[in-house]
């Protein structure tokens, strides 16, 4: 790829998290467990003389998300006609925008592997109607079910501006937090309701004009994203190294075999047809409807994490694995200040995520409630307990559900804080090695770690490690 440069622009589709269909009163449901053509009407089954109504709560969302996007709304819409035939299409056509969408030049920040930031151009951001569920199957033929058609779909399409897979795959995952920090989308790209379809070409270094590009479909995941990018791109390439010309057309990917396969050639968008739709008028935007839209929007990923860095003074590392989800980002921010907030960053980055990854369970399904993790790190700040107490008392937590004072004292975890008992405890750790006494008073200083950790290791772990430290030093001194 070193004589190529890689040109990719992505489309993403995204539902809309809408109790009802984009044109119709049907509800909304899960494609994947709600029975097949169970939440249909003859609107959106495209029946003879059937008027679609436009569902004013999809465009609230919409407007949500163009306005996060920094894309300018255009205060007049219209809905157009989108002419193709396709089973899982019941009307023939599709119900869009084209010359007239939503929102138009926006753009999107995004932090690269490198450390680096890229700014990502957005083209449009517009509105239209999901498709059916096609299920082919084994022996020949295919099941449809409508149940999908006519859910509001949201459609966001970059600039051609992406260079790599990484870069792409960065790019969707940006736009899938800020979607689900927006509450408008679910992010599930399984059940198909978030859809990544990456435009991919190739140039000659330095020239300004676009290669051929192909589409990719059946990208499941990021990782596929990443992985079908850079698949395609080498592909292309070796077809020009090899002579040959790359056909616009659109590809899938096949996640087991790792490799891209032609699907269809592809169309333009005059194959479309695309026409105003008669049966819905032009929709206006007001500037008071915008300007409440933009007033209710949420502190978006990029501004919590400068606020975590200025406000909480936490690592920009840390702010991002903290909002990355906005759940956990809302725990973090509940949890008491018993503790300095880089201290608490560490436990629920560290510890916490541990015992999710460990059983399995997401921020709101543990028992652990942000109170309870004050209440633990009160008790270190006061050295009732250490830390690696701590971490032990976390873990029965995480199972019991029980507040971290109940578990200390049910099982006399409390860190021993009596100078006279820890100097009991030393002196017996002394006369057990004596040959150790011998190096370390002759010089190997390092043998005062070894001490210490004697040292807990027979108070079970429950002596204060700084009370150690001072108390051995002067019973080592004595013994000089």
């Amino acid at each position: 790829m070193t004589q190529y440069e890689p040109v990719i622009g992505l489309e993403i589709h995204a539902e809309l998290m809408t109790n009802s269909k984009m044109f119709c009163s049907c509800k909304v449901v899960d494609s994947v467990t709600a029975p097949p053509n169970t939440a249909v009407c003859p609107v959106c089954l495209g029946m003879p003389g059937m008027l679609p109504v436009i569902n004013r709560k999809a465009v609230e969302y919409a407007l949500r998300v163009a306005l996060a996007l920094n894309c300018q709304i255009q205060a007049h819409n219209i809905f157009a006609r989108k002419n193709y035939f396709y089973p899982d299409l019941p009307k023939a056509y599709q119900i869009s925008q084209y010359e007239l969408p939503l929102g138009v030049n926006g753009w999107l920040d995004v932090e690269l592997e490198d450390g680096t930031s890229k700014r990502i151009g957005i083209r449009r951001v517009h509105m239209e109607e999901d498709t059916g569920k096609l299920t082919h199957l084994e022996g020949g033929g295919s099941l449809v079910d409508y149940n999908r058609s006519g859910v509001p779909l949201l459609e966001i399409v970059s600039e051609p501006d992406i260079r790599s897979g990484e870069e792409a795959r960065a790019y969707a995952m940006k736009i899938r937090q800020i979607l689900r920090y927006l509450g408008v989308n679910a992010g599930d790209l399984e059940k198909g309701v978030f859809r990544v379809e990456p435009n991919i070409s190739i140039r000659p270094m330095g020239s300004t004009e676009f290669g051929t590009r192909t589409e990719l479909k059946n990208l499941n995941s990021f990782k596929s994203l990443a992985d079908g990018t850079a698949f395609e791109l080498a592909r292309q390439a070796e077809v020009l190294d090899g002579g040959g010309q790359v056909v616009q057309e659109t590809r899938g990917w096949h996640d087991t075999k790792r490799i891209t396969f032609s699907q269809r050639v592809k169309e333009e968008a005059e194959d479309y047809r695309y026409f105003p739709e008669p049966d819905l008028p032009p929709l206006h935007i007001s500037d008071a409807w915008v300007a409440q839209v933009r007033a209710s929007l949420p502190e978006l990923p990029d501004a919590k994490v400068a606020r975590y860095q200025t406000d909480y003074g936490l690592s920009e590392y840390d702010a991002r694995v903290l909002t990355e989800e906005q759940a956990v980002a809302n725990w973090f921010e509940a949890v008491p200040p018993t503790a300095p907030p880089k201290t608490i960053a560490n436990w629920i980055i560290n510890d916490l995520f541990r015992l999710m990854n460990e059983h399995k369970q997401a921020i709101d399904d543990i028992q652990v409630t942000p109170v309870m993790l004050g209440e633990l790190l009160e008790l270190v700040q006061k050295q009732t307990i250490n830390n690696s107490t701590a971490v032990d008392v976390l873990n029965e937590m995480f199972v019991s559900g029980q507040m971290a004072k109940t578990i200390v004292e049910a099982k006399g975890l409390a860190q021993i804080s009596d100078e006279s008992a820890l100097a009991g405890l030393i002196e017996q750790v002394l006369d057990e090695n004596p040959d150790s006494v011998a190096q370390y008073l002759a010089g190997k200083d390092k043998l005062r770690g070894w001490f210490v950790g004697q040292v807990m290791k027979a108070s079970r772990g429950k002596a204060n490690p700084g009370l150690v430290n001072k108390v051995l030093v002067q019973a080592l001194e004595k013994r000089r």
